[in-house]
């Protein structure tokens, strides 16, 4: 990391913890040259990067100012107790099934979906990439393809991973039809009917999902905003289930948005080798990083073979191509085995221009962009749910990813503001679909990864009303 790029960051991290509030000034670049012991050009250039980020902005002749921060954000959620120690069977399909078909209309404010705009990602230079791909594509190439996918497209995923400094090879790649296909290859290659599986809490309802479909068995762990899964609770966990595998996500957790510490992960790796029990790595948002640096995967700490890395280009590139990966270690033979009696093969076309157009170069400019886009999205929510929604909401603080977790004061119903919001064109993600046991009643995921506009602030303001007119009525009943 670049000298200005650290002083950047440092300070975007005294802006997100709230030690520098909205309206601060910033030191003089004279003052600040000095007193870091740098020259006045790298001082330039760090606020030059926070202000293009939109942290802070330039006044003329007055200085460089705070554009977000703590005075704006609200306080936040502490870490999750799921009051049900037991390994449960899942039951959620119906429940997530009949609440997210309103996301996808297109004339409701989507809060609510587990997508950012389509608008955010390059799709005309990814259509060019396959059109002129696929003129020069070798039609044995549609054979040679087949499982573990396309090896030029493999070889660019490799090399991603070698510039975080993770070495795999190729050959370790399997693709797969987005990251979905892939942890539920993984799922199934580690697990059998009426195991158990520990999970975070609150978790992904995709991971539910496919609990449920393989018929296995539920442990929610509590899971801290900030950091991730609780390591003393896993532990204990362990002992008492024997869990057949772990899914979580170490990378801006969906919903909370948590990030876990390096040497967290090293941890729990270490745990989980200790155990012998896999770890299906969900890290679909590790692109999505506001910092300097992509956060590293569990699978960096990994030496037995245990972390079954996932990912895709569908939250961070090409939404609709459905083209994801995983590198499953020791269990690639039997990743291999399901895919092929499954599905066989992923999209060809949709691989060769992936390929083709990461060859090309211009994929990380897209990225800081994307993740540019997010960050000025993310501070914008803020500011509107601290200025619409009853005092005493709590809100997470990401530093990655496009989710906000909410908990709301009292002992509200989020399913029923979430049909009541959906009859005024807003989508929202209510807590109980992210639980196994229906838990977090009074919490809602809101997806900041749309264009915010009047129409977005005056939904906010719209769900604000919703909740303090429950909270009301609860009070007089």
């Amino acid at each position: 990391m670049k000298r200005y790029e650290a002083l950047a960051e440092e300070i975007a991290q005294s802006i997100r913890t709230g030690v520098m509030k909205l309206g601060d000034r910033l030191p003089s670049v004279r003052h600040a040259s000095a007193s870091r012991g740098v020259s006045p050009s790298t001082v330039f250039e760090a606020y030059y990067l926070l202000e293009a980020r939109g942290l802070i902005r330039a006044r003329e002749r007055s200085g460089y100012f705070v554009t977000a921060g703590g005075k704006v954000l609200p306080p936040e959620p502490g870490i999750s107790r799921p009051i049900h120690g037991d390994a449960t069977v899942v039951d959620v399909s119906k429940r997530v099934f009949d609440i997210l078909r309103s996301t996808k209309l297109r004339d409701v404010v989507p809060f609510g979906s587990a997508f950012p705009s389509p608008h955010l990602f390059p799709l005309p230079r990814l259509a060019r990439a396959m059109a002129s791909s696929i003129h020069r594509m070798d039609p044995w190439s549609t054979l040679d393809d087949l499982t573990p996918g396309n090896a030029q497209l493999r070889r660019q995923i490799a090399l991603r991973y070698l510039a975080d400094g993770l070495h795999v090879h190729p050959d370790d790649i399997i693709i797969t039809t987005g990251a979905l296909e892939a942890l539920n290859l993984c799922l199934q290659a580690v697990t059998r009917p009426g195991d158990a599986v520990i999970i975070e809490s609150p978790t992904f309802y995709a991971a539910l999902q496919a609990l449920e479909r393989i018929g296995l068995r539920a442990i929610e762990v509590p899971t801290h905003p900030r950091e991730g899964v609780d390591l003393d609770a896993l532990a204990l966990a362990i002992a008492r289930h024997k869990p057949k595998a772990c899914w979580l996500m170490t990378n801006f957790q969906n919903p909370l948005g948590s990030l876990m510490p390096d040497d967290k992960k090293k941890a729990l790796v270490a745990l989980l080798a200790e155990h012998n029990v896999p770890l299906i790595e969900d890290d679909v948002y590790g692109e999505l990083y506001f910092g300097n640096k992509r956060p590293v995967p569990a699978k960096a700490f990994d030496a037995k073979g245990l972390v079954m890395h996932c990912s895709s280009f569908s939250k961070c590139l090409a939404p609709g191509y459905r083209v994801g990966w995983t590198t499953p270690g020791r269990y690639v033979d039997d990743v291999v085995r399901l895919k092929l009696t499954m599905t066989l093969a992923s999209s060809a076309p949709a691989q060769v221009a992936l390929s083709e157009y990461l060859a090309k170069g211009g994929y990380d400019k897209h990225l800081r962009q994307l993740r540019h886009a997010l960050e000025v999205n993310q501070t914008a929510m803020m500011q509107a749910i601290v200025r619409h929604f009853p005092r005493g909401t709590k809100a997470t603080r990401p530093s990655g990813g496009y989710f906000l977790w909410i908990e709301l004061p009292g002992k509200l119903d989020t399913l029923e503001i979430q049909n009541k919001a959906i009859a005024l064109g807003i989508s929202v993600a209510p807590g109980p679909l992210f639980s196994a046991h229906r838990d977090f009643n009074n919490c809602l995921r809101l997806n900041y990864g749309h264009e915010w506009d009047a129409r977005a602030e005056q939904a906010v303001a719209t769900l604000g009303r919703l909740i303090t007119t429950s909270m009301e009525n609860d009070r007089s009943g």
